[in-house]
C-alpha cells in the first residue's frame, strides 16, 4: 500500500527485497527491485544512490534473544545509515519504528527499536524522522487480524488487565502520515507518535462494546489465564533453542502485551505536519469486513 501511494504521488520507488520472484507483484506496479538484505552493503548502496528519501521499515518482530532482534533492528539500521552516509548528498531518512520503543525495558524487541532510534539521533548532517505507530491494522496485517476475527465471533481475548489502554491506527492512515512526513520540513529531527485520534485510546472493554455495536452481536471479554500464557511463552522459548525457529510469543513479549499504557496523543504530529487521521475504529472495521475477514 505504501509503495502504491508513493507512485500515485509521482515518486519513483525502489524496494530492497530478499527474493525478486516473490516480489514480482511490486515490480508489476512499476517499482524497481534491489535484491539483497540489510547485511548486503552493495545492495544498500544501490538502493540509496541518488535518492531523495529513504523509508526504513524493515524489522525483526520475532526472536528468542536480544541478539536476534539487534541483528536486524540495530545493526541493520546502522548498515543502512552507513550506506546513506556514503552519499554525496544524503537523502532524508524516515525510520518506521514502534511505540514499544518508548518502553525499552519491557522486551528484547522494544529495546532493539529504541537502540535503532538512537543511531539516527546521533548522526550529524542527516535529515531524519522517526515515526512510532501503535498497533496497526488493515489490509496486509497479520498480527492484529486474529484479534478482530475473534471479536467478530463474539470474543475479545485479553492478555492482561481488561482496563489496560491502547491506541490503534489503520494502515491507510499510517501510509498517509509517512508521505506527509517525508515532505514536511517541520518533521525533520522529530520523534512522532500517531494514532486514529481516539482520545485516551481504548480499553479492552471499550473494544468489546464497539465490536458488539458494529457487528450487532454480544461480545464477551475472556481474560486468558496468566499461567496459560506464561506456560506457552516458556515452551516457545525453550523449543526455539532446539529448533532454531524464531517464536512470536516469549516471556519478554508477554511483558509488552500486559503493559497497561500504549496510548498515543496526536498533538505533536498534527502540529508539525498538519496530518490528521481519516479512519476511526468503526470505519476501520468496515474496511476489515470488506478486505480481510
Amino acid at each position: 500500500m505504501l509503495c502504491q501511494r508513493l507512485l500515485e504521488q509521482g515518486f519513483q520507488v525502489r524496494a530492497l527485497v530478499r527474493n525478486r520472484a516473490k516480489a514480482s507483484r511490486l515490480a508489476a506496479q512499476g517499482i524497481a527491485l534491489i535484491e539483497g538484505d540489510l547485511e548486503n552493503a552493495c545492495a544498500l548502496q544501490q538502493l540509496v544512490t541518488d535518492c531523495a528519501f529513504v523509508i526504513h521499515g524493515a524489522g525483526a518482530v520475532r526472536g528468542n534473544s536480544q541478539d536476534a532482534f539487534d541483528r536486524v533492528n540495530v545493526l541493520g539500521t546502522l548498515a543502512l545509515l552507513n550506506a546513506i552516509g556514503a552519499q554525496p548528498r544524503p537523502p532524508r531518512m524516515l525510520l518506521l519504528s514502534s511505540l514499544a520503543a518508548r518502553e525499552p525495558q519491557l522486551s528484547w524487541y522494544a529495546h532493539s527499536k529504541c537502540e535503532g532510534e538512537k543511531l539516527l539521533t546521533q548522526v550529524r548532517d542527516l535529515e531524519w524522522i522517526i515515526l512510532r505507530p501503535p498497533a496497526v491494522y488493515g489490509p496486509g496485517d497479520q498480527e492484529m487480524l486474529p484479534i478482530f476475527q475473534w471479536m467478530q465471533r463474539g470474543i475479545v481475548l485479553v492478555p492482561g488487565s481488561p482496563d489496560a489502554r491502547l491506541s490503534l491506527i489503520h494502515v491507510s492512515d499510517l501510509v498517509d502520515a509517512i508521505v506527509v512526513c517525508l515532505q514536511s520540513e517541520g518533521a525533520i529531527h522529530q520523534v512522532l507518535a500517531l494514532c486514529d485520534g481516539k482520545d485516551g485510546g481504548y480499553s479492552w472493554r471499550e473494544l468489546a462494546n464497539i465490536a458488539a455495536d458494529h457487528w450487532s452481536r454480544k461480545v464477551r471479554l475472556w481474560r486468558i489465564p496468566g499461567w496459560l500464557l506464561n506456560g506457552v511463552a516458556a515452551v516457545n522459548s525453550n523449543a526455539a533453542r532446539v529448533t532454531g525457529k524464531a517464536p512470536m510469543l516469549t516471556p519478554p513479549k508477554l511483558r509488552e502485551l500486559r503493559h497497561e499504557d500504549w496510548v498515543v496523543d496526536n498533538g505533536p504530529m498534527t502540529t508539525v505536519t498538519g496530518w490528521t487521521p481519516r479512519l476511526g475504529l468503526c470505519e476501520g472495521l468496515d474496511q476489515l469486513k470488506l478486505s480481510t475477514l
